[in-house]
């Protein structure tokens, strides 16, 4: 993309305090438009500067690289995401698992628990019908 010829310049960037996606040239940018590159403007009478074909490429290399820099760093951390995500689900599946496993032994333990009480109840209510006949039996022998 680059043409020969015209100055290796980099596009302003906006001070700030974050670290830059791209390495910036260490030259820095002109602020003032170079009159000998068009003859055209050399009275001063247009106040815009005049478009630099290379430097149009260059801050749309610039541009172009950082969007890919960007592009990337979303891709590692979707990635990054969707990885802490599939591990995530899969603890949850195993976790659920294994809930699933326990609540099924806890319900056979307390059905087990509650037939046995069940059985101990209705023995204690036999008991006590067979202790009623023991009482006739002691208040006529120790009247």
């Amino acid at each position: 993309m680059e043409e020969d010829g015209g100055e290796q310049t980099q596009p302003p960037h906006p001070a700030s305090s974050e670290t830059p996606i791209s390495d910036p040239d260490l030259d820095p940018p002109y602020t003032c438009p170079d009159t000998s590159l068009d003859p055209t403007h050399s009275d001063g009478s247009d106040s815009n500067p005049p478009l630099n074909q290379t430097e149009l490429f260059r801050a749309l290399e610039v541009v172009e690289r950082d969007s890919l820099a960007i592009a990337g760093s979303f891709t590692s951390l979707f990635s990054s995401l969707r990885l802490a995500l599939s591990e995530v689900t899969s603890n949850s599946v195993d976790h659920m698992s294994c809930f699933s496993d326990a609540a099924g032994r806890l319900q056979e333990s307390v059905l087990d628990a509650a037939t046995k009480g069940n059985r101990y109840i209705n023995s204690c209510l036999r008991l006590n019908e067979e202790m009623k006949g023991v009482e006739n039996l002691a208040l006529q022998l120790y009247p």
